[in-house]
């Protein structure tokens, strides 16, 4: 068993206790004379965001998050879903084999970073002191998230990562345009901000050229 894996299989165990240690430690082991820093680095790395991944598929609502404001509702449960994806693609900066797929990685933790800051501040604006509206029952939210396996992502690597987390990373992304759909079908009635609407657009723009770019890879993978 490779030191990695040790790691991650310790720290879901002890998650799932509740009881799990700090990753500020560390694993330097001068064993066999060597230095292994730079191999328990990756490790820690690698456990560090599979720990923090794991909250994602096992989510429940917020308390009344249904009767709230659908604008607050999407903001809530979109920012949890954008972070579903950074985590991810946190991953593939160290998992993955193909450049390509770690400049993807890249790309999505730059542009989901961006929108969860500006969600967070309409939301600051626009629904000041307002209780968590996150609500899995949001449509495409529980389907993509409960596809999410960051266990099994953290413990692949070469090729058979690159597959795995495109193809977890192609249902996320659907979801997130099912979302923003369900916001905009709602727009007149609501009166939807055109700055949200904007945003929900670009979403689905964005991401469905992505799913389209992750499909190719699946074919030419093969």
């Amino acid at each position: 068993m490779t030191l990695a894996s040790s790691l991650i299989k310790r720290v879901v165990f002890f998650g799932l206790l509740g009881s799990l240690c700090s990753f500020g430690c560390s694993t330097h082991s001068e064993h066999d004379g060597h230095d292994h820093s730079a191999h328990a680095n990756t490790a820690n790395n690698v456990a560090h965001i599979v720990h923090a991944g794991m909250d994602h598929s096992m989510m429940t609502s917020s308390p009344g998050a249904a009767d709230a404001p659908l604008v607050l509702q999407f903001i809530d449960t979109m920012v949890v879903h954008h972070q579903g994806a950074l985590d991810m693609a946190k991953l593939a900066e160290v998992r993955a084999s193909r450049d390509d797929l770690k400049k993807f990685g890249a790309a999505i933790i730059a542009d989901q970073d961006r929108e969860i800051t500006q969600m967070k501040r309409w939301r600051s604006e626009w629904y000041k002191d307002a209780k968590p509206a996150i609500n899995v029952e949001f449509a495409g939210m529980r389907d993509s998230m409960a596809q999410m396996d960051m266990k099994r992502l953290g413990e692949l690597s070469g090729a058979d990562f690159d597959r795995e987390f495109v193809r977890q990373m192609i249902t996320h992304h659907q979801g997130a345009v099912v979302m923003s759909r369900t916001l905009l079908d709602k727009a007149a009635e609501i009166k939807l901000r055109p700055e949200i609407k904007k945003l929900a657009e670009a979403i689905i723009t964005a991401q469905n050229g992505e799913i389209d770019q992750m499909n190719k890879w699946l074919a030419e993978w093969k």
